[in-house]
C-alpha cells in the first residue's frame, strides 16, 4: 500500500541543501504542507540530546534523512574521522529516537561509496558486502552502510518501517561549487568556466581521467526518494541511477565543450582517481518503486551550467 504523504507530518533533515531543495519540491507536488527542515543551529544531530529534542519538538510521522557531512576526494582524505563520526552519529541517534517515538517511517539516503572498490559493474545491491570500499571514501561509505544494518535490525525487532536508497553521484542546479569540497561535476564546471572567462590556456585535473562515473540529475533522485517514502516498508537497499557511465576524461572534454573552453586539459597522475568504475544496475528501483531516471545527461549538464552562470552574474 502507498503511504499518502499529504496526511503525514514530514521532517527532512538536510532539507536546505542541494538534494533537499529537490525533495521539498517533490513533496509539495504530493500535497505535503509545511514539511519541516531542521537547521543545525537548532538541532545538532550528531548529539543524542538534540536528536531527541527534534522528535519531541517537531513530532514527525515521517523522517527523510538527507543530512550528511561529505566532500570530494580531497575533503574525504582530509576528514576521514570526522566524516565517519558525523554520519554514523546522526543516523544512530535519529533511528533510535524514531523507535522511541513510534515513527511511522524512516527514509535513509545512503551512498554509492558503500560499494566495494572492485565491485562487478554494473553494481548490484547484492554485492554491497563483497569487499572493502575505495579507501578515500570508506569511512563515509561504511558509516552510511551501518545505518542500513541498524534499520534492518530495528525493522525485525521493533517493526520500524523504513527505506534505504543508494543514489549515484548527483548533479544539477544548486549543487555545491566550492572547489575544496565539491564533487566532480560542479568542480569541473567551475574550473572550465573560470578558465574560459579568464582566457586561460589550460586547466589541471586530478588523476589520470581513466576512472568512470555515473551521474544522476538531482530532480530524478528526489523523485526516487519520495517514491520510496510512499511505497517501501523494508530497508532493502535500492540503487538510484541511470545505468550509463562515462570516463572522467570524457566528462572533462564534454563539460569543456558545453562551456566553450578550448584550452589544454592537463592531468596530474600523482593525485588519486578514486574508485575505478561506477555504474549501477537499476532494475530493483524499476521493480520496487516504478522509478527510472528521466533527465538526459547533456541536458542536465546544460541546466547546471546555466544555473552556475546566472548565479555568478547575479554576484557581479
Amino acid at each position: 500500500m502507498s503511504l499518502d504523504l499529504s496526511s503525514q507530518r514530514v521532517v527532512v533533515t538536510g532539507g536546505a541543501g542541494f538534494l533537499g531543495h529537490a525533495v521539498l519540491e517533490r513533496l509539495a507536488e504530493r500535497g505535503v504542507r509545511d514539511p519541516v527542515v531542521p537547521r543545525r543551529r537548532d538541532y545538532d544531530l550528531t548529539r543524542e540530546a538534540d536528536a531527541a529534542r527534534l522528535y519531541a519538538d517537531l513530532r514527525p510521522d515521517v523522517v527523510i534523512h538527507l543530512a550528511a557531512e561529505v566532500g570530494g576526494i580531497g575533503a574525504n582524505r582530509a576528514n576521514p574521522g570526522r566524516y565517519f563520526f558525523a554520519n554514523m552519529a546522526m543516523a544512530l541517534h535519529l533511528i533510535e529516537q524514531a523507535r522511541i517515538h513510534g515513527l511511522r517511517k524512516f527514509v535513509q539516503v545512503g551512498t554509492i561509496c558503500a560499494y566495494p572498490k572492485f565491485a562487478p559493474v554494473p553494481f548490484r545491491e547484492e554485492d554491497l558486502w563483497n569487499g572493502y570500499p575505495e579507501e578515500t571514501n570508506a569511512p563515509y561509505g561504511i558509516a552510511k552502510k551501518a545505518a542500513m544494518v541498524m534499520l534492518d535490525g530495528y525493522r525485525r525487532q521493533y517493526g520500524l518501517a523504513s527505506s534505504y536508497l543508494l543514489p549515484v553521484n548527483l548533479y544539477g542546479p544548486r549543487d555545491n561549487f566550492d572547489l575544496e569540497t565539491s564533487h566532480v561535476i560542479p568542480a569541473l564546471i567551475r574550473k572550465c568556466e573560470t578558465a574560459r572567462a579568464e582566457h586561460r590556456d589550460h586547466i589541471e585535473c586530478w588523476g589520470t581521467g581513466s576512472a568512470s562515473r555515473e551521474f544522476l540529475y538531482v530532480d530524478d533522485a528526489a523523485e526516487g526518494i519520495v517514491r520510496a517514502a510512499e511505497v517501501m516498508e523494508e530497508p532493502e537497499p535500492i540503487n538510484l541511477g541511470t545505468n550509463m557511465e562515462i570516463s572522467i576524461r570524457d566528462l572533462v572534454v564534454l563539460i569543456a565543450r558545453l562551456v566553450g573552453f578550448e584550452g589544454e586539459i592537463r592531468w596530474d597522475p600523482s593525485k588519486p582517481d578514486g574508485q575505478p568504475r561506477r555504474c549501477l544496475d537499476v532494475g530493483r528501483a524499476q521493480d520496487r518503486l516504478g522509478w527510472s531516471a528521466a533527465m538526459p545527461f547533456e541536458e542536465g549538464l546544460r541546466r547546471t551550467i546555466a544555473w552556475w552562470r546566472s548565479r555568478e552574474e547575479s554576484r557581479r
